[in-house]
């Protein structure tokens, strides 16, 4: 029996000793979570603004990206991700967040400056097909105001309709009877059309078929297929339309009609 105990005393010291061995501990990879800090997304944030200030673009990006991943979204957050991109040449990816920005914000002039100048910087300089002059004028009336801004002065429009028409009905006055019934018109048709920029506005948000491409160069084939016709070539930056999706192919359509198909991974979704 003192026999026994000697030898469990003996094999419980070695079990000891080699957990404490250095060369154990070194050979255990360690997880990426081990590697970086782990932060919230308001702690990111703050560091993300600190690096981007202190000149360091790619950390500022990847807190930045962190956020995005996080699945928060806002104005701000996609425009300095979009100018610590920009800082190191990413022209696709600052275009790609420039243009998420201006989803949540399309009046926002920084935004729109900033984009104009990324978009100046791209090789490829494709003629847009002409469109009818009053479709032009209205996408730029509903640009001036976000898709909440819009839904908001509808519900006035509508708010103030029915006031006047209330004055209208119970006024006993002939002038303020006047005034409702043809506040009444107007307001109505302000209510319709603010109603309609809302609606509008709400599509392109929800829209998924505008994507930029990613890569330096891409080649755009007759087919989804590797060994198909070059129709045309794409450089970073550049905006399309995704018409068509198949495995890992998309066919995509220019801002001058042109049609073709590119692999998926080469261009994201704004």
């Amino acid at each position: 029996m003192k026999n026994f105990m000697i030898l469990l005393l003996g094999l419980l010291c070695t079990v000891s000793v080699s957990a404490q061995n250095p060369d154990s501990l070194a050979t255990k990879p360690l997880t990426q979570a081990e590697l970086e800090p782990s932060y919230s997304p308001e702690q990111a944030w703050s560091a993300a603004n600190e690096a981007y200030i202190a000149g360091e673009f790619a950390r500022a990006e990847e807190l930045y990206e962190r956020i995005v991943a996080d699945d928060k979204h806002s104005l701000k957050l996609y425009f300095n991700l979009a100018n610590a991109c920009f800082k190191q040449n990413e022209l696709g990816k600052a275009i790609l967040y420039y243009k998420r920005a201006l989803r949540l914000s399309p009046g926002d002039e920084d935004v729109r400056h900033n984009l104009a100048i990324a978009e100046s910087m791209t090789k490829d300089r494709i003629e847009q097909v002409p469109e009818f002059f009053l479709k032009t004028w209205l996408r730029s009336v509903r640009n001036t105001l976000s898709c909440r801004s819009w839904t908001i002065a509808s519900l006035a429009m509508l708010a103030i309709t029915l006031i006047l028409g209330l004055l209208f009905v119970l006024s006993q006055r002939l002038v303020l009877r006047k005034v409702g019934f043809y506040g009444v018109l107007v307001t109505a048709l302000l209510f319709v059309a603010t109603t309609w920029f809302a609606a509008s506005e709400r599509d392109v948000m929800l829209d998924r078929e505008e994507a930029v491409v990613m890569t330096t160069t891409a080649s755009v084939k007759s087919s989804p297929d590797r060994s198909a016709t070059d129709l045309f070539v794409l450089h970073e930056g550049t905006t399309v339309r995704i018409v068509e999706t198949l495995d890992e192919w998309s066919e995509i359509v220019i801002a001058d009609g042109k049609k073709g198909w590119i692999e998926s991974e080469k261009i994201k979704q704004i």
